[in-house]
This record gives C-alpha cells, sequence and structure tokens, in this order.
C-alpha cells in the first residue's frame, strides 16, 4: 500500500501558532522602546500596513522563546511532520519577525510573510501560496475571516479556534474542515487584567474626608464617584502598562502568568479595554467635577509617564509611585470639598514614599531568589537591596514622626474628645511598617504593600485597631 502523500501545511501565525497577535506585539514593544517611534509610524501611514509592520519590526524588541505559543498547534504540526508532511509559516507578520519565531521553533521548512511593500494577507496570501504549491496543493491552518480567501483554495482546511460566526460560515463552505479549540479567556481573566484587586488603593480617596470628619450625604456621594473614577482610571493604565511590559512581564517567573503575557486574552482586546476604561473614568470624573477631573487626568498623564519612563529611573520612581498615591488623597478633597491639611500631605507623602519602597524591595529580593543580578525592566542592581531597604524604613518612620507631631497640635483637641487615645496609632504604625518592610526582605510579598494589606491578617487587625483607637479617641466609648 504506498505510503499517504501530504500536502505542505501552511500555518498562519497571528490568532494561530501564537495565542496574539504580532502588529499589537510590535507596536507595544516598539513603543516601550521610545515613544518617538509614533512619528515614524505617522510618516509610514501613506505605504499601508506592509509599511508600517515594516517600521515596528525594526523597533520592537521581542524574544521569540517568550511569545505564548498554542501549544495544540505546535503538536499538531510536529504530527504532520512525523507523517512525513512538510510544514511553512505563511504569514501577514513583517518577514523579520516571522523568521525569528521559525528559527526559534525548528519546525518549519521556509517561511512566508509580509515584505516592506507587501501585506501577505487574505487574497494576497492566496496568491502566493498558489503560485508556490499550486491550487489545492497545500493545507492550510488560520483562525479569521481574512483567511476565507486562502481555505477557498485549500486542500484541507484546519481552522484554529474559530468564533461562532466563522464556524457557521465554515460548515457551509467547508464542512469537512478540522478544528482545533483552545479555552477562551472567562470573565476571571478578565477581571484579573484590570487588576480589580489594585483598586483597594483607592479609598485613599476617602482619607480626606475622614481627616475633616464630614460625613454627609453630599460629601460621601462625591467620595464614592472619585473611587470609581480612580478605579476605571487606574485600571486603563494598568492595561496600558501590561501591553508596555509585555516583554519584562513574559521573562518574570510570576508575571508570565498575566492574561495577556500569557495570551489568555487576545492582546488586541487589551488595547480597546485601556481606551474603554479611560473613557468611562473620564466621564465619572467629569460628573464629580471639573477640578476634580483636571486632578484625574493628571493623574492618568503622570501615570503613562510612570509606564513609559520613570519606572527605569532609580530613586526618581520610588518619588513617582509615592507622588501617584499621594494624588489619590488630593483628589478625595478636591472630590469632596474639604481642606486637605499639611499635616496630612506630610504624612502621606512619607507613608507613601515608605511603602512605594518596599515594593521595589520586594521585587529586587525576588530577582536575586530567582538568580538575577539586575531587576529586569528598572534600573535597579542586586547590591541596591540594602539602600532601597533603609529608604523604606526611615521614610516610613519619618511618617511615624509627622503623625506624632500631629496629635500634639491644637488641632487635635478641637476635633478629640479623648486625644491621649491616639498615641496608640503611633505604635500600631510603627509595628506595621517595620513588619511589612521584615516580609519583603524575606520575599514573601508578590504585590503592590497596600493591596498585601487588605488580604494580610495582621495588617487587617492592625487597621481594625486603629479604628478603634480613632473612634474612641473620638467618643471616649460611650463615657462622655
Amino acid at each position: 500500500m504506498d505510503k499517504e502523500v501530504l500536502p505542505v501545511l501552511a500555518v498562519d501565525l497571528d490568532g494561530t501558532l501564537l495565542r496574539s497577535n504580532m502588529l499589537y506585539e510590535s507596536f507595544w514593544s516598539a513603543l516601550a522602546q521610545g515613544w518617538m517611534v509614533l512619528f515614524q509610524l505617522l510618516m509610514a501611514l501613506p505605504g499601508g500596513r506592509s509599511r508600517i509592520k515594516h517600521v515596528l519590526a525594526e523597533h520592537a524588541c521581542i524574544d521569540p522563546a517568550t511569545l505564548p505559543y498554542d501549544q495544540g498547534v505546535i503538536d499538531h504540526i510536529r504530527g504532520w511532520r512525523a507523517r512525513g508532511g512538510r510544514v511553512a509559516l505563511v504569514t501577514a507578520t513583517s518577514d523579520r519577525l516571522a523568521r525569528s519565531i521559525a528559527d526559534h521553533l525548528g519546525l518549519f521548512d521556509e517561511v512566508m510573510a509580509s515584505g516592506r511593500d507587501e501585506n501577505l494577507k487574505g487574497k494576497t496570501k492566496a496568491r502566493r501560496l498558489c503560485e508556490r504549491y499550486g491550487e489545492g496543493g497545500f493545507a492550510y491552518m488560520g483562525d479569521s475571516p481574512a483567511d476565507l480567501p486562502v481555505w477557498g483554495k485549500a486542500r484541507t482546511v484546519i481552522a484554529c479556534n474559530p468564533g461562532r460566526r466563522l464556524s457557521a460560515r465554515l460548515a457551509t463552505l467547508h464542512p469537512g474542515h478540522q478544528t482545533l479549540s483552545r479555552p477562551n479567556a472567562r470573565f476571571a481573566d478578565y477581571l484579573r487584567a484590570i487588576r480589580v484587586h489594585q483598586w483597594a488603593k483607592n479609598p485613599l480617596v476617602f482619607l480626606p474626608i475622614i481627616g475633616a470628619h464630614q460625613s454627609d450625604l453630599a460629601t460621601l456621594r462625591a467620595g464614592f464617584m472619585a473611587f470609581i473614577a480612580f478605579s476605571l482610571i487606574a485600571s486603563s493604565v494598568y492595561v496600558l502598562n501590561d501591553l508596555l511590559d509585555l516583554g519584562s512581564d513574559r521573562a518574570h517567573p510570576r508575571k508570565r502568568r498575566r492574561p495577556f503575557a500569557a495570551g489568555t486574552i487576545p492582546i488586541e482586546q487589551a488595547s480597546w479595554m485601556a481606551i474603554g476604561l479611560f473613557a468611562g473614568g473620564v466621564a465619572v470624573g467629569a460628573a464629580v467635577g471639573p477640578a476634580f477631573l483636571g486632578v484625574l487626568l493628571f493623574y492618568h498623564v503622570a501615570t503613562t509617564a510612570y509606564s513609559l519612563w520613570l519606572k527605569r529611573k532609580v530613586v526618581i520612581d520610588i518619588c513617582a509611585l509615592a507622588g501617584l498615591y499621594t494624588l489619590r488623597v488630593i483628589a478625595g478633597a478636591v472630590a469632596a470639598q474639604v481642606p486637605l491639611s499639611m499635616w496630612m500631605l506630610a504624612f502621606t507623602l512619607f507613608l507613601f514614599f515608605s511603602l512605594a519602597a518596599i515594593k521595589r524591595q520586594a521585587e529586587i529580593v525576588d530577582s536575586l531568589a530567582d538568580g538575577g543580578r539586575v531587576l529586569h525592566g528598572r534600573g535597579y542592581e542586586s547590591g541596591d537591596l540594602a539602600t532601597v531597604s533603609q529608604m523604606a524604613i526611615s521614610s516610613g518612620y519619618v511618617a511615624v514622626l509627622v503623625l506624632a507631631l500631629y496629635l500634639n497640635s491644637t488641632a487635635v483637641d478641637r476635633l478629640y474628645a479623648f486625644p491621649e487615645l491616639l498615641w496608640g496609632s503611633c505604635a500600631i504604625l510603627l509595628y506595621w511598617i517595620s513588619r511589612i518592610a521584615m516580609v519583603a526582605n524575606r520575599g514573601n510579598m508578590h504585590d503592590d504593600p497596600i493591596v498585601f494589606a487588605a488580604t494580610d491578617r495582621v495588617s487587617l487587625c492592625c487597621a481594625l485597631l486603629m479604628v478603634v483607637i480613632v473612634a474612641g479617641s473620638a467618643t471616649g466609648f460611650g463615657l462622655l
């Protein structure tokens, strides 16, 4: 019996071999290298999509070893080769990037990709395949409606994770087509992507309201809307930050499991998520008032600058993080139209500088545990650990000192019936700062210190004790 002669298997890249899209990958990677690439992209627009891809490929820095490949597709390719078939990578991605991926995988006999003046997609791809292998002389594995012209010329149709509409069209046009499926993103994956747990930092907008002892409905409503606006804006920035950090996240032992880095959520969806969340935050901020909206937009600009540039600058990144925390407090005061005392501003600035330094301290410890000497994507080295730890502790203790000086001021006597009880909060804060610095130094803090505190039982107990102390100092526990 004659052995079956297999046609060449032509495999698409975006959404098929990769759980991602190289156009978006190269855009965000190039932007992470420097925002000036945007001007070059504008100049390349008249040349069409192929010229844009060429510019992005020249500026992107993508490691093929860390990209999110579809294991099911790779297994299918290996099975095809084991049966004696030849395999070609045929993609609209830039030739330079496509060949680097093919070289890394070592699974392809040849590569066909977009050149400087030709975008290898749809009908163009179908024509090139027919010229190379003849009509019906190849099997084609793709994933999108753009592949329909190619499937129309192929001997075998293989669809990788097609949507319902595409599946219906394939069932009509190619009843015998094969399907390779993979799990779709879950709702929980989207919640992880927008970092809902990071919203634990946004109740900071209520600090000026609590400090001013104002609890009327209008003030609380303004504070709640400020919380929502900051949460949406912060999530848009987290999505943007993850897109810019795809390369470094994939090189990180823990962050590589994030939805965008792992390819769980398509990267093209991520780009629209960032825009939608930003628009929602601006709409809520505008409803609060123009002054608050101004602070909110400044926060977004500052956070974007941090994501693009400041986070790679030693010490400046810590100052920027502390400032972003403090902006939440300022925004709460603006939204609720309550005065922000210099005592609170000084206290929060030193406290947040301490927490930002602890965040970097934890990252350096994690890097050391993984055998790294340089913190990837940051400006720190392993030898900086002692200095960063000292910055964290000393700034935290200064925050306690500011609190102690405030408790000795005349303002406290006017606001509290038993101000002496508030001194207990200094002891608790001193203990808490010392403890989380120790936790970070031992490599047991894997998130932002404020988010860590929201899930840490000891931290929650400290917070509860401070609430009891403040309530008791205001009321005397009913002894008045």
